[in-house]
């Protein structure tokens, strides 16, 4: 299926998501998990990894029953009719210490002081809030307000229930999911190797960042911003550096990055005399380039092939489009690579259009905009500029897509904007 520059391939637009499940299903995705490699870490290293195994609740959460206020365990029934005209009086029986068991059950018309997350004793089915009592000094309690069974306690397992699968294999792990494990009692957790990202940047006028560039010479913005965005999305970049314009050196380059997982190439993909990474691509191996050219703006001139089973991107050289065909192509194989779900609920807001927006029908467009708060609306701002101005995706919080079929979006329409990642 290999095509060099200029064969059938070269610049035969498809869609975003044609682009997106070529890559996949030629990876196997459609139709079985790629294997992966797992590790076991601690559970504080686990934020952001990918969980590879089911974890299943050994025990219920919690074990006992528990107070959720401070107040007065009691039997609801007890309560029942009481108001602050005619309370009805409870004995205290005692104090639940946090930490110990109970030492004996509640009797019929008592109560017992708990403090909140406390265990209930043996007969108590509800808890009296502090607030909604009164003690007179006698040792009883004046209850000015009734309860119903189960009111401010949780019950054994209603939190987690014994063989519960709370977090299923494939989640990326946040905050509370590390706690719901540490309530379980794990202390580490099996979780999928960490994909490996080669990034190759191209072209004679490149130089590194910390290099002052002469006449002609720009900084290498793209492997920087590149490497940030495969780190966000569970990958370890491998910066192998900037590659000449000469074929030789991208051969030996990319040969080098497919000892890696996946490899990025940014720069080199328009058409033009000089056009060599379409051509090193088309001859790595089988089933070499599946896409040359996506109906996508920015980002038009993206290829994209599989060589010794490893995904391979030819990303445009300007910075606001490299970037954003990382997130709409690239982004989806890194994860499901690192054992994520490919394509995970966007984090989105709902703004209004601050301007009118034209585009062109054909090819889905992605622009940038900034948020601002008007009263109770959000209004979404385009943030304009040539795709080579890496300030101005800087300058903005999400993208507001403009489908394919549209020629533009109007001033005040409704509009969803996508928070760039990783937000």
């Amino acid at each position: 299926m290999s095509e060099a520059a200029g064969g059938p391939l070269f610049f035969k637009v498809v869609t975003v998501e044609e682009a997106r499940r070529s890559v996949l299903e030629a990876l196997g995705w459609s139709t079985a998990s790629r294997a992966r490699g797992v590790e076991e870490l601690a559970i504080e290293e686990c934020a952001g990894r990918v969980l590879a195994a089911d974890l299943v609740a050994p025990e219920d959460v919690p074990g006992f029953p528990r107070s959720t206020v401070d107040g007065y365990a009691v039997r609801a029934q007890d309560t029942y009719g009481a108001g602050e005209s005619l309370p009805a009086y409870l004995v205290l029986a005692g104090e639940l210490r946090m930490g110990e068991a109970p030492e004996k059950p509640l009797g019929q018309g008592e109560c017992m002081a708990v403090a909140t997350g406390g265990a209930l004793p043996e007969g108590a089915d509800a808890v009296v809030m502090l607030e909604h009592t009164e003690t007179p000094g006698d040792g009883t309690v004046a209850v000015m307000r009734p309860v119903s069974p189960g009111e401010n306690l949780v019950r054994p397992g209603e939190d987690i229930r014994e063989g519960q699968v709370v977090l299923p294999r494939g989640r990326v792990l946040r905050p509370p999911d590390l706690g719901v494990a540490a309530a379980l009692g794990y202390t580490r957790l099996p979780v999928y190797a960490r994909p490996r990202v080669a990034i190759i940047s191209t072209g004679d006028e490149l130089v590194p960042p910390g290099e002052k560039p002469g006449p002609g010479q720009v900084r290498d913005v793209n492997a920087c911003a590149l490497a940030a965005a495969v780190r966000g999305e569970g990958g370890i970049p491998r910066l192998l550096g900037i590659v000449p314009d000469d074929r030789d050196a991208l051969d030996r380059a990319l040969r080098e990055g497919l000892e890696s997982d996946c490899v990025i190439v940014s720069g080199g993909s328009s058409v033009g005399a000089r056009d060599l990474v379409a051509g090193a691509l088309a001859e790595l191996g089988e089933p070499g380039v599946l896409v040359h050219g996506v109906a996508v703006r920015p980002g038009k001139p993206v290829i994209i092939a599989v060589a010794r089973g490893k995904p391979v991107y030819g990303l445009p050289g300007h910075p606001v489009s490299a970037l954003v065909t990382f997130y709409l192509l690239v982004r989806p194989v890194i994860r499901y690579l690192a054992g994520a779900d490919p394509f995970p609920v966007e984090p989105t807001v709902r703004a209004r259009l601050g301007r009118n927006l034209a585009s062109r029908a054909g090819v889905e467009e992605y622009v940038r905009v900034s948020l601002t708060r008007e009263g109770a609306q959000l209004v979404a701002h385009p943030v304009l500029g040539k795709s080579g101005l890496i300030s101005t995706l800087a300058r903005a919080w999400g993208l507001v897509r403009i489908p394919a079929e549209a020629t533009g979006l109007a001033e005040g329409e409704e509009v969803e904007v996508v928070a760039i990642p990783p937000l």
